[in-house]
């Protein structure tokens, strides 16, 4: 199977290795090197995160596909805001403007502070899980319908919905480790995406998710996301690394942040942080800055050579992962590297492996 590379627009240049707590105020000269970067250096597409004090992603995606030809985007997403209905024209009509680069990560939200930024107030995670399930129905039945519909579910009323707008080629991602968000995701998703873990505990999750998607007669793709630390040498790559954890141990520090005794609010956080128990898994998998942030997001790495960190890679792909969303901690300088020097070789390999399958198999 194809290998995918999904790069990351985090609308400036910098991360926790400058700042306790990630700012998320928009650099224009900075979205417009970060596309050419990433689309000269071979990324199939790039995510735009979403966050109650984030530019808007879409528009970010809208700008990105003006100014590139061939990029494609992952928009950010969160259920609850906009009517899906709505939602479903807009994605629509981003597919049909960018010629099919564009799909949707929808992140239905598990911190309840977050969430109440925007006014979603009182609501449990089970709730908004069964709202992102509701409104992934409609939005696709938006998408799909010959005629116009009606709805009425525990969250969206909808009287003759119709579009005169289709995509083309829309996937869908969606992320989540609870009962719940594994049950939406096997429903609806057309990629899963999950956070960068050992072999045995992504092997343990894609099983589940498989298995959820086979009982409503679906088949589902891979998303893994990690921080690679590379350089010329194994030993200047853990450096490199060990030095990122100083900085971002630092930055918290000096912002009055934690950097132990953490309680993240969600099952994927508390899933990686368990990970993170140990600095160091599997040959590659790095967890220094997860344990110091709680694992907020996307922050396990792969350290090591670019060679090293590609075999890692490949291990993962051999487990069914199709998507890998790699970003760095000096966002531009290490999506150029990966780009020239990481990106080629994972493609290379990933082929060689594919070409001997069948001669395995026979």
């Amino acid at each position: 199977m194809p290998v995918n590379f999904i790069g990351y627009i985090g609308f400036n240049n910098r991360s926790e290795i400058h700042a306790g707590v990630r700012g998320r105020s928009l650099d224009r000269d900075y979205v417009n090197e970060a596309l050419r970067v990433q689309e000269e250096g071979g990324f199939d597409r790039v995510l735009i995160p979403f966050g109650s004090n984030s530019p808007e992603s879409q528009i970010v995606a809208a700008y990105g596909a003006a100014r590139t030809s061939r990029l494609g985007f992952l928009v950010a997403h969160r259920p609850g805001f906009t009517q899906p209905t709505l939602a479903a024209r807009q994605f629509a009509t981003l597919d049909q403007l960018s010629q099919g680069r564009v799909a949707v990560h929808i992140i239905t939200g598990g911190a309840d502070e977050e969430m109440a930024r925007d006014g979603d107030v009182g609501t449990t995670k089970a709730e908004r899980y069964a709202r992102s399930d509701e409104y992934l129905g409609i939005l696709r039945q938006e998408w799909s319908a010959t005629k116009p519909f009606d709805h009425d579910g525990a969250f969206y009323h909808i009287r003759q919905a119709t579009s005169d707008v289709r995509p083309d080629n829309l996937p869908v991602f969606f992320g989540g480790t609870s009962a719940e968000a594994i049950d939406v995701a096997g429903r609806h998703a057309d990629v899963y995406a999950t956070w960068g873990e050992t072999l045995d505990a992504t092997r343990e999750i894609i099983s589940r998710v498989r298995a959820s998607a086979a009982r409503h007669g679906r088949t589902i793709g891979f998303s893994l996301s990690l921080r690679p630390v590379i350089a010329d040498t194994e030993g200047a790559a853990w450096k490199r690394a060990d030095e990122i954890v100083e900085q971002v141990r630092a930055n918290r520090e000096k912002a009055g942040l934690p950097t132990s005794g953490h309680r993240p609010p969600n099952d994927g956080s508390r899933r990686l942080l368990d990970t993170a128990s140990a600095l160091r898994r599997d040959a590659r998998l790095w967890t220094g800055v997860a344990q110091l942030t709680g694992a907020a997001g996307n922050s396990t790495g792969l350290v090591g050579t670019p060679e090293q960190v590609a075999d890692a890679l490949v291990e993962y792909y051999k487990l069914g992962i199709g998507n890998f969303l790699i970003r760095g901690f000096d966002p531009l300088a290490d999506a150029e590297v990966y780009g020239r020097d990481l990106i080629p070789l994972v493609r290379e390999r990933v082929a060689a492996l594919d070409a001997q399958r069948p001669a395995v198999a026979g």
